[in-house]
């Protein structure tokens, strides 16, 4: 088995979650799911071109044409979701981190469909906006320009969660909006406010701590440098991409647990 195909472990967890093998119109079957899946995962961890997949994976248009259609079919989306929903989120931890894009992405064409790249402090960038559980696991994800202010992401990201729950973010989701929108669906928020306010909030140092989790799971996630660089002209496959790896972290975690 090379470093990066999916263990034994992990593939009795994602295999379950994969679409049905149905044959292609021509009667053939589908080439081997696992042995696809795992050229997916070296292109995204190793950040190398498509085109220079090793051929123990297969034909690389092979794996370039599943992971793109599945993409467009929101099937990376749903494996991730429904190994998100086995999270208790007890606790719910905000952020986002700043992605630089390469030269190959920046290039797409202009007037079309927003490809979630902007132009923040060090260049054309996405921002990955995260939430993650107790654990550290991730539970929602979602992509924005590099200069999009955190304030106006989390909504959706918010009112997609478990109400109930106490949310700990930092001073950047100071807004009396998203206190109040935890507030209206049972929960808490725990944000510091900005230290210009003349009125200041206090945070539990210990609860407001427990934001390395976030962090370590950013951590984790740019070890796949198709993560850490972005490479994909449009925002659905470098979303799929993140995904994809989100996927990964937590099929880790369920084999081990």
């Amino acid at each position: 088995m090379a470093r990066f195909d999916l263990s034994d472990a992990e593939w009795t967890i994602i295999s379950p979650l994969l679409p049905g093998a149905e044959g292609k119109k021509n009667g053939r079957p589908r080439p081997d799911d696992r042995k696809v899946l795992n050229g997916i995962f070296f292109v995204l961890r190793t950040g190398t071109p498509w085109r220079d997949l090793p051929e123990r994976y297969g034909p690389y248009t092979t794996a370039y044409n599943r992971f793109n259609r599945w993409a467009k079919k929101g099937i990376w989306l749903r494996i991730f979701e429904a190994l998100a929903a086995k999270s208790p989120q007890s606790l719910q931890l905000i952020d986002s981190s700043i992605i630089r894009a390469h030269q190959h992405a920046a290039g797409g064409k202009k007037g079309g469909p927003d490809n979630a790249i902007g132009r923040s402090r060090g260049g054309l960038s996405t921002k990955i906006n995260a939430v993650v559980d107790e654990a550290g696991m991730p539970v929602r994800i979602a992509l924005s320009q590099g200069q999009s202010s955190d304030k106006t992401v989390a909504p959706p990201l918010i009112e997609a969660l478990e109400p109930g729950r106490d949310l700990v973010a930092d001073r950047g989701y100071d807004a009396r909006a998203l206190i109040d929108l935890v507030e209206s669906r049972g929960g808490r928020a725990h944000i510091p406010t900005c230290r210009d306010r003349k009125v200041q909030r206090s945070v539990d140092p210990a609860l407001y701590r427990q934001r390395n989790l976030i962090e370590r799971f950013f951590n984790k996630l740019k070890h796949f440098r198709r993560i850490a660089t972005r490479y994909d002209k449009t925002a659905r496959n470098f979303l799929a991409a993140v995904l994809l790896a989100s996927t990964r972290i937590w099929m880790r975690f369920e084999s081990t647990t």
